[in-house]
């Protein structure tokens, strides 16, 4: 007797396509879609990018020399030519605020990555090592304790003219203020890795890996420091702020780079004696950072929220 086959039916046929069909979702791809619904972080990160790609290919096209003095122009207004006026010297305001804003941010991306380097390490270490944790704690204690911009500038009084002389005005400055705003701002990190690898040692798969032997080591990297990176993301993105605020509060002072090498700090530093004469000189780099600290702290927010797989699976 011949055999029937039973055709599947339609919804039974679009029943299957959906399920073999459906796209796999990846994890960055929930981040991503978590953190597009903060409208902050998305603003953040929009005006983030358009000073960043300002900064570092705006003086491509810009026709002004940020150097060229000409003192027949000092102190001119905003006009179609001059769009931020220009300086005591002449010098194109806009120009030097698009190379300023080059320095600021390789400080503050650079002070930012030591920071976070020496936090993460120092976290991790005090977090899976008991016998590390009194010890690499009361450090961290003795650091936080420390009054910060005093400790700065005794620092840079003390080596500024020695790693002057041994690498140069412009790298020896930029190396001293890289290397203690990176060891001043570590401690926040510290503590926030040590507290989730304290989570995380107790979880089933570190104690399994424990179970059969596994070196800490590999335990360290292959287990831990990925769980942590989360939160390391975050310390990260609002690291580059505080760092940023620290080099403009150094410049401003008169301690940081010198008035050849202009940054954000600087140029405010520069324009204060010259506030009552062209007030706008004062507003443009003090608008720029305020913009950059706000945009990197709605980036931090936003990147909080996508990485949190609580909020992630709603």
């Amino acid at each position: 007797m011949a055999t029937t086959q039973r055709r599947p039916t339609e919804s039974q046929s679009q029943s299957h396509l959906d399920v073999t069909g459906a796209k796999h979702r990846s994890l960055w791809s929930d981040v991503w879609r978590q953190f597009r619904r903060h409208k902050g972080a998305v603003a953040g990160l929009l005006v983030l990018g358009v000073i960043v790609v300002g900064c570092f290919f705006g003086p491509m096209v810009y026709p002004h020399d940020p150097f060229d003095i000409n003192t027949s122009i000092a102190n001119q207004p905003p006009s179609s030519e001059f769009p931020f006026g220009t300086d005591n010297l002449g010098r194109d305001v806009l120009a030097r605020v698009m190379i300023g804003g080059r320095i600021s941010l390789a400080v503050g991306l650079t002070a930012m990555s030591l920071g976070v380097i020496i936090g993460t390490t120092v976290g991790i270490l005090a977090g899976f090592f008991p016998k590390l944790d009194g010890w690499l704690m009361r450090g961290t204690d003795l650091f936080l304790a420390l009054p910060i911009l005093p400790l700065l500038l005794v620092i840079i009084m003390l080596f500024r003219d020695s790693l002057r002389n041994a690498f140069g005005p412009e790298i020896g400055v930029f190396l001293l203020v890289v290397f203690i705003i990176g060891i001043t701002s570590w401690m926040q990190t510290a503590r926030i890795v040590r507290g989730e690898v304290l989570a995380l040692k107790s979880q089933e798969f570190v104690v399994a890996a424990e179970s059969i032997g596994t070196r800490k080591r590999n335990i360290v990297m292959r287990h831990i420091f990925p769980n942590v990176l989360s939160p390391v993301m975050v310390a990260a993105a609002l690291g580059v702020a505080v760092a940023i605020i620290t080099e403009s509060a150094l410049s401003f002072l008169g301690l940081g780079f010198p008035s050849d090498f202009p940054t954000w700090g600087r140029l405010l530093f520069d324009a204060k004696d010259f506030i009552n004469l062209t007030p706008m000189r004062v507003i443009w780099p003090g608008v720029l950072i305020s913009l950059t600290v706000i945009s990197v702290n709605f980036l931090g927010d936003g990147l909080r929220d996508a990485l949190d797989p609580t909020l992630r699976s709603k």
